[in-house]
Parts: structure tokens; C-alpha cells; sequence
């Protein structure tokens, strides 16, 4: 008699149901020899990694310093490698023969990414050209960028409005002489300067230009900081529906913010249109999608 026979009997169960209790356990083996054999297979086509924690994978012990982490992963296994985040497989390029494969050679294969989940909330669901999937609607944004917002001609016709922004900040650092200064803030300030003078620096002047700046800069810095915070929803998507660490609630106030900004600048720009008076030194972002 078999062991389990043994415990069956000594359980006093009837036929019946001791065929079934024995059917269920050569089921469970049964599949769980399928699982080990289907993960080798799985595991035997990606490239080498460190081992992960159950459920968690290797999510405890990644380094804030990321590309230093990187690099040292790179120096045990090799070029590329993976990391198990949560439900989530990741692949790590960290050769510039590989990464120029990934970037340039196959960049159509490489060219979706998974969308965040505050991502998502503050692009109505992926609907911009940095998380659409690539496709027809996506190369109609990309050739609008390229041919329209990005060309030679246009960076040219806005290059009063950058120059105007530079020399404020040498203005503002000539001024400071003598005293210290926030480098790293500055040269941050500067850019968005240039961001928004781009956008819509022909459109709006004087104090409401200001004005629009920082509103403009204080929603762009709110909106970073919730990208680049680590979110339990993206790395275990079955929890996004209870939002845990109240992300997807934050980002859900603040795109708003930016609906009503760039409102108000297409609403003023076409009123400015119908009035005819939209005639400006230098033709911003705004104006040239309009």
C-alpha cells in the first residue's frame, strides 16, 4: 500500500472521496512539476541576474544611486542583465554596444514603454508623445515635433526668446556678485524660463508673463517629484485600484493645474487672433500650433 493509501485509511474517509483527495494531489504535482519546468525554460532565455525575494524580488535591495548600482551589478554579471521589481521584469543595458542595438538598430522593437500609473492619470491615460504606444497617432506627434516645433526654422525664430531669458540670468547673477547663489536652482529656473518663453514667451508679457512662469515652474516641479517617486501600483499593478501611498490621488489635483494654464494661453491666443493682433517680434510654441 502506498503512503497515502496508509493516511486515507487511517482517516477513515469512503472510496469516493479518497479517489478524489488522491486525483487533487497528482493534479497539484502534476502542476507544479509544469511551473519548475516552464520558469527553467523562461529563465534560460533571459540574461543573468541576482537572486530576488519572494514576491518582492529585488525591489529591497536597489541602491538610491542607481547608476552606480548598475554599474556594479555590471562588473558580476555582464553588460546586461535582469532584475526582478515586484511583478515586474527588468532589463539592464549598461554597454554602449548594447545600448546603441537597443536605441538605434531595434529601436521600433524597444520603442513602447509601460506607463506609470501617475502617468497615466496626468496624460489622460498615456495620450502624449512620451508614453503613447508606437503607431500611427504616435509618428503624427513625433512629425509634428520634428517638422513643426523642433525644425532649424523654428528654433530660429524663437531665438529671441531664449536669448531674453539668458540674459536675464546673467543679469541676475551679475547682480548677486559678491554673494552666494544656488547654482543648481538657477540653472534649473533658466531652463524652465526658456521652456515656458518658448511656449508661449510671444504671447503673454510683463507681469503676466512672470506670473505664468511660476505657476507654470511650481506645477512642473510638483508633477517630477510624483514621476520619480517609487510607486507600489507600477511595480505590482493589482494594487493600483487602492493607490497605497496616495500618488495617483496627488497627481490626480494636479493635472488641473496644467489644463488651466494652457487654457488660458490658447484662449488669450486666439483672442488675439480674432482681434488681429497676434503680430509678435517672435513666433512662440503656442502660436505655431495654433
Amino acid at each position: 500500500m502506498t503512503p497515502l493509501s496508509i493516511f486515507l485509511e487511517n482517516l477513515d474517509i469512503d472510496a469516493s472521496t479518497s479517489t478524489i483527495v488522491t486525483l487533487l494531489a497528482i493534479f497539484a504535482i502534476t502542476w507544479y512539476a509544469w511551473i519548475r519546468v516552464k520558469s527553467k525554460k523562461e529563465s534560460s532565455s533571459l540574461p543573468p541576474g541576482p537572486r530576488g525575494l519572494p514576491l518582492i524580488g529585488n525591489l529591497a535591495s536597489l541602491d538610491p544611486d542607481l547608476h552606480t548600482y548598475f554599474a556594479g551589478l555590471a562588473r558580476t554579471y555582464g553588460p546586461i542583465l535582469k532584475l526582478q521589481l515586484g511583478c515586474k521584469l527588468a532589463i539592464i543595458v549598461s554597454s554602449p554596444d548594447l545600448a546603441r542595438e537597443v536605441l538605434k538598430d531595434h529601436d521600433v522593437t524597444f520603442a513602447n514603454r509601460d506607463v506609470l500609473a501617475v502617468a497615466r492619470i496626468a496624460t489622460y491615460g498615456g495620450l502624449d508623445i512620451a508614453w503613447s504606444p508606437y503607431g500611427p497617432e504616435w509618428r503624427m506627434l513625433r512629425k509634428v515635433c520634428v517638422l513643426k516645433m523642433l525644425s532649424n526654422s523654428t528654433l530660429d525664430s524663437v531665438y529671441g526668446l531664449r536669448r531674453r531669458e539668458v540674459q536675464n540670468t546673467v543679469a541676475y547673477i551679475y547682480r548677486k556678485a559678491g554673494s552666494p547663489i544656488n547654482v543648481e536652482e538657477q540653472t534649473f529656473l533658466t531652463i524652465l524660463n526658456v521652456i515656458t518663453s518658448m511656449l508661449w514667451g510671444g504671447t503673454v508679457q510683463g507681469e503676466e508673463r512672470g506670473r505664468l512662469g511660476a505657476e507654470f515652474r511650481r506645477a512642473v516641479a510638483d508633477m517630477t517629484e510624483l514621476l520619480g517617486a517609487p510607486n507600489i501600483s507600477d511595480f505590482f499593478p493589482a494594487l493600483a485600484r487602492f493607490d497605497l501611498q496616495g500618488l495617483a490621488r496627488k497627481m490626480s489635483g494636479l493635472a488641473p493645474r496644467f489644463d488651466q494654464i494652457f487654457d488660458r494661453m490658447i484662449e488669450k491666443q486666439l483672442n488675439f487672433d480674432e482681434l488681429g493682433d497676434s503680430s509678435s517680434e517672435c513666433k512662440d510654441f503656442l502660436q505655431f500650433l495654433l
